[in-house]
């Protein structure tokens, strides 16, 4: 179940993807990553601290009301003047003011340059909300994209239709409902029966295989950029010490965990980005699976094997969601790290307490994945590693501080040049390698199974919803 549907507010998959059919913002981005219009025809940088919008003229609500400046300068207002409390504000602490000199044009101003404002304010990073909204945003999306919403029942479904006044191309279907369907089990059973026409990414691997051979279910599939990663709290006594957390890294045996438990359905990756990422870096440290190295760090880092422990050298709890592929991961790393002398325990947890565990810093450890965000190098590290992007300006969960990559990461801000800005994103992501404030683990394909009425599906990277627009069924 999407946590908040409040597109200024909800950051966790189910609500950014099903927020990106209700909801529009001021620039898109293509296969490539690059900014192109959305609600805005186009825009301007007269200098490096404005940018000037110009709205498409006409677009509505889908509750009638014709689309104005004065939306969007309330959508970012909101978020800023902390109207709503919003783990997106540290993406624009530096905009100092926002200008609407006619019904159609939007004027950000910035306290210095950013080369990544563009990408802060993408869908679906910020949906525009109307003007004067209140709190009942989530229990009521009104947006302007191809899908309206209907209703939602709390742990069962969401319901969306068409949205026929769309100033693009409307769906070609007339309704869809996401069901909150929690066992990967049951979601199969309902694809083999045909209660359910279409999953993404939601089965585990030995499923697919015999789904596919049913007559009535096709599979798609396209390699995905999603980012699967182990979380770590550096307030915590034991997990600070990056010995610790890279004998961690050098415990788990990723590749084996992708052969056999993903069925060769997923990427290594040495960290964040993709290696098709423009400011990918390929000369990084790597931790690859090796035991006995991992034993002699964690020797060094004062936790030897303990008799009165059995044998374990210190205990670890790992928060986890209740969904089926993260408990069978999370039960494959806890083996291979007991092989090393970490007794690791695990916590499954519902999706919304969790995220709220995680926000507070209540964890030690945890596995997530990073949907889409992971693609834009400006806007990931900031919000991900800045020690001043900790919850609720941010999601630096895991309280990790490094002061050269702070002062790295401002320079990415301002500065405008390309080339610049990948060596400063080189020296970034060998920082965040060598300090391991998350375990790399791999990018997972993107795969669809689903009924055969239903064609035309055409998958993205980033394993977002917008091929939902394109879907037809019959």
């Amino acid at each position: 179940m999407p946590t908040n549907l409040d597109p200024r507010i909800g950051i966790d998959g189910p609500s950014e993807r099903i927020d990106g059919l209700i909801f529009d913002s001021l620039v898109d981005l293509d296969s490539e990553r690059n900014p192109r219009g959305d609600l805005a025809e186009k825009w301007e940088n007269p200098d490096p601290r404005t940018y000037v919008f110009h709205l498409r003229p006409g677009v509505k609500f889908h509750d009638g009301r014709t689309l104005t400046s004065a939306d969007v300068k309330y959508t970012f207002d909101s978020i800023l003047d902390r109207s709503v409390t919003s783990p997106k504000r540290g993406s624009l602490i530096l905009v100092t003011s926002i200008e609407t000199p006619d019904v159609n044009t939007v004027i950000f101003h910035l306290s210095e340059p950013y080369a990544g404002f563009l990408w802060s304010i993408c869908r679906p990073a910020i949906g525009i909300v109307p003007a004067g909204s209140g709190s009942d945003v989530a229990e009521h999306p009104v947006g302007t994209g191809p899908f309206r919403f209907v209703s939602a029942r709390q742990d069962d479904n969401v319901e969306l239709e068409r949205n026929a006044d769309y100033f693009g191309m409307p769906p070609a279907i007339s309704e869809i409902r996401f069901r909150v369907v929690p066992e990967a089990i049951v979601r199969a059973l309902e694809l083999r029966k045909g209660t359910a026409d279409l999953e993404m990414t939601s089965l585990t691997p030995d499923m697919i295989p015999v789904l596919e051979a049913q007559p009535d279910i096709a599979v798609s599939e396209q390699p995905g950029s999603n980012y699967d990663y182990i979380v770590f709290n550096f307030d915590d006594d034991a997990l600070v010490k990056r010995e610790v957390r890279q004998a961690l890294a050098l415990a788990t045996d990723r590749a084996q965990i992708v052969r056999y438990l993903l069925r060769g359905e997923a990427r290594l990756a040495d960290g964040p980005l993709p290696p098709n990422n423009w400011a990918y870096e390929p000369d990084i440290e790597r931790f690859a699976y090796d035991p006995r190295q991992a034993e002699h760090l964690l020797d060094m880092a004062g936790f030897p094997r303990r008799p009165e422990m059995g044998g374990m050298r210190l205990q670890l709890t790992m928060k986890t969601s209740t969904e089926e592929s993260t408990r069978l991961l999370s039960t494959a790393i806890q083996e291979q790290w007991r092989k090393v002398g970490v007794d690791l325990q695990l916590k499954p947890m519902e999706v919304a307490t969790l995220f709220s565990d995680l926000a507070r810093g209540s964890f030690q450890l945890s596995t997530l994945r990073w949907l889409g965000g992971n693609n834009d190098p400006d806007l990931f590290f900031d919000y991900v590693f800045s020690s001043k992007k900790m919850p609720p300006a941010g999601a630096n969960r895991g309280h990790y501080r490094n002061e050269k990559l702070d002062a790295l990461l401002d320079q990415s801000r301002v500065e405008m040049d390309m080339e610049k800005r990948r060596k400063l994103f080189g020296e970034i992501q060998k920082i965040v390698a060598e300090d391991v404030p998350y375990v790399s683990l791999w990018y997972r394909d993107n795969i669809s199974v689903h009924r055969t009425r239903i064609s035309n599906i055409q998958l993205t990277p980033s394993g977002d919803f917008d091929f939902l627009r394109n879907i037809e069924a019959r």
